[in-house]
């Protein structure tokens, strides 16, 4: 039996992703924030624009109801 690869994982959207919006005074991502599973982060620091290891995200969708611009999606493989 193989494994199935995963079909679905989050995305960012960076025309729309501007972490200063979501926190002016320390420029953090809420999305990121909320990621318990620690694959979303901003991986350079406050005010920069975070990343998803997508291989690793997990499907809970925590990050694309707390992001407050609509600036993470699901990203469906194949469909």
């Amino acid at each position: 039996m193989s494994m199935q690869a995963k079909k679905t994982f989050a995305i960012v959207d960076y025309d729309i992703c501007n972490p200063l919006k979501c926190s002016p005074e320390r420029g953090l991502c809420v999305a990121a924030r909320t990621c318990t599973h620690k694959v979303f982060k901003q991986m350079d620091g406050p005010f920069e624009q975070p990343m998803i290891f997508q291989d690793m995200c997990m499907g809970c969708w925590d990050c694309i109801e707390a992001c407050p611009l609509d600036a993470v999606r699901i990203h469906k493989l194949g469909g």
